[in-house]
């Protein structure tokens, strides 16, 4: 049914979950879910937490529309805050790895974005620095969130993602899948999960090793750690590569009809593991995992960046 809302902002979250039928295992005892936060309008998972921090800044009196909106991403979150700040009203500058994928560049200049670039070879920590920098060079002029210390991030999820993954599949979901980069999509659900009456597992799909390809995650070993990021909060970390995920990111889009991130093939690869897993046990399950946003915002050159630099 059609709905009308007032404002693009009233569009984010109650995402779809699609069963994944063709690269999964054939078996009635395992089902496995994604949840299409590639759905939201800004495209990604991102818009939850950049639309949460910016509305629980405006309550509190730290952002108002005489400051610029100032934060460092490796693309998504940076395409949120400028969709958002276009609707809101917001000034928005952005701090990102300067080999972010081109489309992402684009789409956050097309709303208005004011763009930065960091070093590349520093990757998401780089531009964390350099926003900061800024930030200590002209404090009144920027509203700073800090995606990856700032409390809204996982309440988004804890208030949105979470909750509705349970009214969907509660009564039935075993395990949780999502990867950490900011972790706030993992801090959050996994909180809200771990309320419910039955055991769910949350497993956090990382890289493998510390240079990858899988652009929005982190190598934690290897990283600056979020302040809001807490171990205790999944139950299990599974690393993968980024030849798994690109490849399970092409495979879905053959054979699933889902044109999806890398990131997003990462945390299907783990899925699929872990049903394989839970079969060989003789056990049943029903899994879900987050498709962060869609597969159009790596073309080129992209690809010859698997094959040459990761």
């Amino acid at each position: 049914m059609s709905k009308r809302i007032d404002s693009v902002a009233d569009a984010v979250g109650n995402t779809p979950l699609v069963r994944l039928r063709r690269v999964v295992p054939d078996s009635r005892a395992v089902r496995v879910y994604v949840k299409l936060e590639c759905q939201n309008p800004g495209g990604s998972v991102k818009d939850r937490a950049a639309l949460r921090m910016m509305r629980d800044a405006f309550a509190d009196g730290r952002l108002t529309k005489e400051k610029t909106l100032i934060d460092s991403t490796s693309g998504n979150t940076g395409v949120a805050y400028s969709l958002f700040g276009a609707a809101l009203g917001v000034k928005v500058k952005l701090v990102m790895p300067s080999n972010v994928s081109q489309p992402r560049k684009e789409i956050a200049r097309a709303f208005g974005t004011e763009i930065v670039f960091s070093d590349p070879l520093e990757g998401s920590d780089g531009a964390l620095r350099l926003a900061r920098d800024l930030v200590a060079q002209s404090p009144d002029t920027y509203f700073y969130p800090d995606q990856y210390s700032n409390p809204s991030n996982p309440l988004a999820h804890y208030d949105g993602t979470g909750k509705e993954i349970l009214e969907a599949v509660g009564k039935e979901l075993t395990h949780f899948v999502a990867g950490l980069g900011t972790s706030g999509t993992m801090m959050g659900t996994s909180r809200r999960l771990h309320e419910h009456s039955r055991a769910i597992r949350c497993v956090a799909v990382e890289p493998s090793e510390p240079m990858h390809g899988l652009e929005g995650l982190k190598h934690m070993a290897s990283s600056i750690v979020p302040p809001i990021y807490d171990p205790k909060a999944h139950d299990e970390v599974f690393p993968v590569t980024t030849e798994d995920g690109w490849d399970m990111a092409d495979r879905v889009a053959v054979q699933e009809g889902l044109h999806i991130g890398h990131s997003s093939g990462a945390n299907i690869f783990a899925a699929v593991k872990i049903a394989e897993r839970v079969l060989a046990e003789g056990k049943e399950a029903c899994i879900v995992a987050i498709v962060a946003d869609r597969g159009d915002r790596y073309f080129a050159p992209m690809k010859w960046e698997k094959r040459y630099v990761w």
